[in-house]
């Protein structure tokens, strides 16, 4: 009713045609916004002297940034519900479905509900610390999410729960234990503070029992420097070598221009967004500034996300990219260290935004809204745009997916924030594909 509500504030006031109707989006209540191309000159805001006005009142530019995070708020909610409702309650494993490439399903049913866990909380974490209270049903919403991400946490590291989650057998525990970890480092006061004693001991020990696990020579490294960082941050003993070497290698492993290989070699896919810069990002965050020689890493490996924010020009005038490399199935997923340059306030200077909200909004809608991206009973399945079996790796099944939550990130920034606040801005690819004046990229 709410977003029905604001779709009718929107048409009245004739912002609709002007905002999300100008690039194709479709609004909070799910109905088109407007029909014709995205790109179309006539359509798209021109560009703004800085510090000017938009050409509407100051209250109906803040209404008109309410549908975009509203929107948001509705799919990330929609995505994570499920997950943090069923772990809460103890059902997780005999409710949520496991989807796989085909002769996968075994190897993967063990792991696959702490990647659910740990890849759902780390999107989401931000958005938990928020304390903006204008949009009470955000609030709302916020809180309820909160209290199921803590029971959730408190069910998985339960030795008495049906869904105590597994952290020691194989070697997939290490990757999501660590985005788990990077979900604590976004949100301690929210996801680690409120936990009692005992559930607090266990999340440490489950953290720990991780480091029996070897790390290959390639991103994995970043896991265990992660899941140390957070110990850090938790207040327990941790391992410096353990980040040095995380940190150390990739640096050497910097392929120039704001690029990592994953690993000696580089890759072409979106394994510098989906781990290696966030995880970088994080771990310096954490604990950058517990040893003097890491000081340096950190100046050089801000710049180069700053310098990888290059991803906003990926995303076309319809919200699609290319579709390359591995693990298209984490969808907006691939955009994970756009949107954390966004919620950290560090995208470059020539990048507002505004812009930025607009591109990750056009990414997630065309990923997230696609038919058959949800089954029956909510949960994702397994493609890029819709249900694209396909595009599964071995590695792949139904928790793996919900890394396309780190998409959602900047619900992390209140609702008063210029990315929110600001009127709609056209992205690089929409004025560049309608005859529209685009600044030059400069390589680092």
């Amino acid at each position: 009713m709410m977003a029905l509500n604001r779709r009718r504030f929107l048409t009245r006031t004739g912002l609709v045609g002007g905002g999300l109707a100008a690039i194709g989006l479709r609004g909070a209540s799910g109905a088109t916004a407007a029909s014709g191309s995205p790109g179309a000159p006539s359509q798209q805001p021109g560009p703004r002297p800085p510090g000017s006005q938009p050409p509407v009142t100051q209250v109906a530019a803040a209404a008109a940034a309410l549908a975009p995070r509203a929107r948001w708020v509705d799919l990330l909610t929609r995505v994570a519900t499920p997950v943090l409702d069923h772990l809460a309650r103890g059902t997780l494993k005999a409710r949520m479905p496991v989807e796989t490439a085909p002769g996968s399903t075994r190897s993967r049913r063990d792991v696959t509900h702490l990647e659910a866990l740990g890849r759902t909380l780390a999107g989401i974490a931000p958005w938990l610390t928020v304390s903006d209270g204008a949009d009470v049903s955000e609030a709302r919403a916020r809180e309820r999410v909160a209290d199921l991400a803590r029971r959730a946490i408190a069910s998985a590291v339960d030795p008495a729960s049906p869904d105590r989650l597994n952290f020691t057998d194989g070697s997939q525990p290490l990757v999501d234990a660590a985005i788990l970890a990077q979900a604590l480092l976004r949100a301690p006061a929210a996801l680690w503070d409120p936990l009692d004693d005992a559930t607090r001991r266990r999340l440490v020990d489950a953290l720990e029992s991780t480091r029996g696990i070897l790390p290959g020579a390639n991103n994995w490294l970043l896991f265990s420097a992660t899941v140390e960082a957070a110990l850090s941050r938790l207040g327990a003993r941790w391992d410096r070598m353990r980040v040095d070497y995380a940190i150390r290698q990739h640096d050497q492993w910097h392929k120039g221009d704001g690029a990592y290989g994953d690993g000696a070699e580089f890759h072409w896919d979106y394994y510098n967004s989906f781990v290696i810069q966030p995880m970088l990002l994080d771990v310096l965050d954490a604990c950058g500034d517990a040893v003097e020689a890491w000081k340096p890493f950190r100046e050089r490996m801000e710049r180069r996300a700053q310098r990888y924010a290059v991803q906003e020009r990926f995303i076309a005038p319809d919200g699609s990219f290319p579709p390359i490399g591995r693990s298209l199935a984490y969808r907006c997923g691939a955009f994970h260290l756009l949107a954390q340059t966004a919620l950290r306030r560090t995208l470059p200077s020539t990048l507002p935004p505004a812009q930025v909200r607009g591109a990750l909004t056009a990414v997630i809608t065309r990923t997230l809204d696609a038919p058959g991206t949800f089954d029956e009973q909510g949960w994702l399945r397994i493609g890029l745009c819709g249900h694209q079996p396909g595009l599964a790796e071995t590695y792949i099944s139904t928790g793996s997916l919900y890394l396309c939550t780190t998409a959602f990130l900047p619900l992390g920034l209140p609702a008063t924030d210029p990315f929110w606040r600001d009127a709609d801005l056209p992205w690089t690819s929409v004025k560049a594909w309608s005859g529209q004046d685009v600044p030059i990229d400069r390589a680092l």
